[in-house]
């Protein structure tokens, strides 16, 4: 071990330029176990097969059966409210006009296509955004991260500045706490950002050789996008055909405020959760086929790696695994819808001039969003599980909580900034397309909100699409982070030979990790 601890991370060279020392056992040309050489260090010493434990070949049945069917009904549910809510939804129904290029700016009664046209625009600056993010990930692997914690840093004081100058009090205060802790968070942090920045140069180098984790992470986008389009449409029309006062409402319709409350509710849980199906299944795709394949069987170019590796993988997620990751996502969409309900709550009761009802709310608020990162980092771990095994649901994360308790690779796991980095950009996306809302409806003057009642839940929306959209695309990379700590807890010896200068800083920093994880 002594030998790997006097490895630089300056040192690092690409991941697939041959390797040092003996040839991988997951790249020998039979999958059985061969007699020589072994893995000292790895389960128990002995020498495994890629195809271990069902790894990339499970059994052949529905996981979570349950959970796959009412992934399918409120899918179902949801286009049903879509077309019934769309059908009218046209220039002689609620009054609509407004919107860009138009004198007037539509009905006070309720939002209109004003509101279309502007999450329209935050859709597509949402796209646009994660893009760039990616690329710039790409491009400056190991400046990355302190780029994006400086930006995010700055970005929260100049929103809370510009909050308290224009007198949004209840936004200024939360927007203060934020800028804060994420000024706390980056110099807490700062010492570790070396061992993150190389794992993340490494999860790069490996998707230089795999064009497919680009294919999946942009076609994820593109559908996440689509949703999006598809839920502000649905929402509109939604608050245009059933809000009262509405001209819809004297053609028969029957109008009611506790009607839009619950088919927004409706719509925005399922928007929720088919976006969190969306980007698991991409992640699950990611790590059971390119990352998964390039760790265990060694890179392509060696030619051990099964053929389509990311094509099977896909169908495994999107089929048998579904109901699996659609019973994790529903974990997270329900802490998630909550959290958005109290956020509304705050925001009425600061609104309404009640200071002590909004921050208990915000403190209520802050404890659902904790728990639910908690939830979803933890869940990360699990897909991977059932992405390379197939196993159901509860059945991964009773493994994953052994792997990150009972081995003890938490430490090296919680060690990990490439997670909060890419989080860190998703929201500071949300926060410009939240940001670029506001202004909209300042400098426009829509007017359904001349009285302000509308900001709010605009600025959630917008919010929730530019955070939903680059969180889609930065599960690329950490299906790849993600898998190679799996792997790592597995097998830490793969990794000495995958990425020698990446295991000698694990080994020095965290010398009980790399004695391997046995599966029982």
């Amino acid at each position: 071990m002594s030998g790997w601890k006097s490895a630089s991370p300056s040192s690092y060279q690409p991941v697939y330029a041959p390797p040092p020392g003996p040839a991988p056992i997951y790249a020998q040309s039979s999958y059985a176990p061969p007699p020589q050489p072994t893995y000292g260090g790895g389960y128990d010493g002995e020498t495994k097969s890629p195809y271990e434990g069902e790894r990339f070949k499970p059994k052949k049945r529905i996981n979570d059966p349950i959970f796959l069917i009412l992934f399918i009904a409120q899918l179902v549910g949801f286009i049903v409210i879509s077309v019934i809510t769309l059908s009218k939804f046209g220039g002689n129904a609620g009054g609509l006009g407004g919107g860009v290029g138009s004198d007037g700016t539509g009905s006070r009664i309720t939002l209109n296509y004003h509101t279309v046209i502007l999450l329209l625009f935050v859709t597509g600056a949402g796209l646009l955004l994660s893009a760039i993010y990616l690329i710039l990930t790409r491009i400056f692997t190991k400046a990355i991260m302190h780029i994006t914690l400086v930006l995010s840093i700055l970005l929260n004081i100049g929103i809370c500045i510009y909050y308290w100058i224009t007198k949004y009090w209840s936004g200024a205060i939360v927007f203060t706490v934020i800028a804060l802790i994420s000024v706390l968070a980056y110099w807490g942090y700062r010492a570790r950002i070396p061992l993150a920045s190389l794992l993340l140069q490494v999860v790069m180098d490996v998707t230089k050789h795999h064009p497919s984790v680009y294919f999946v992470a942009f076609t994820a986008l593109l559908l996440q996008a689509g949703l999006s389009v598809w839920y502000t449409f649905t929402v509109i029309a939604t608050y245009v055909k059933y809000t009262p006062g509405s001209p819809t409402c004297e053609l028969g319709v029957t109008c009611s405020s506790a009607k839009v409350i619950g088919f927004i509710i409706y719509e925005t849980f399922s928007f929720l959760w088919t976006s969190q199906v969306i980007g698991n299944v991409a992640l699950a795709t990611l790590a059971g086929g390119p990352f998964g394949s390039w760790y265990y069987f060694g890179p392509r170019d060696q030619g051990m790696m099964p053929p389509h590796p990311t094509l099977a993988s896909f169908v495994r997620a999107s089929t048998l695994s579904l109901g699996s990751i659609a019973f994790g996502s529903l974990i997270v969409t329900l802490l998630e819808l909550l959290r958005m309900l109290l956020n509304m709550v705050r925001n009425s009761a600061n609104a309404d001039g009640h200071p002590v009802e909004a921050c208990l709310a915000l403190c209520a608020e802050c404890f659902i969003g904790c728990l639910e990162s908690a939830v979803e980092y933890f869940n990360r771990y699990a897909y991977i599980e059932i992405a390379l095994y197939g196993k159901p649901y509860l059945d991964a994360a009773k493994d994953t909580w052994r792997l990150f308790k009972d081995r003890g690779i938490d430490a090296l796991i919680n060690d990990s900034l490439v997670g909060m980095t890419l989080t860190w950009g998703a929201y500071a996306i949300g926060l410009l397309c939240s940001l670029f809302a506001y202004l909209y409806l300042r400098y426009t003057h829509p007017a359904y909100n001349a009285d302000g009642q509308y900001t709010a839940p605009v600025l959630v929306f917008a919010f929730l699409i530019g955070l939903q959209c680059s969180l889609t695309l930065s599960s690329a990379i950490e299906a790849g982070v993600s898998t190679i700590f799996v792997g790592l807890g597995e097998d830490p010896q793969v990794l000495a030979i995958r990425a020698p200068p990446l295991f000698a800083m694990i080994a020095s920093t965290y010398p009980q990790v790399v004695q391997g994880v046995p599966r029982v």
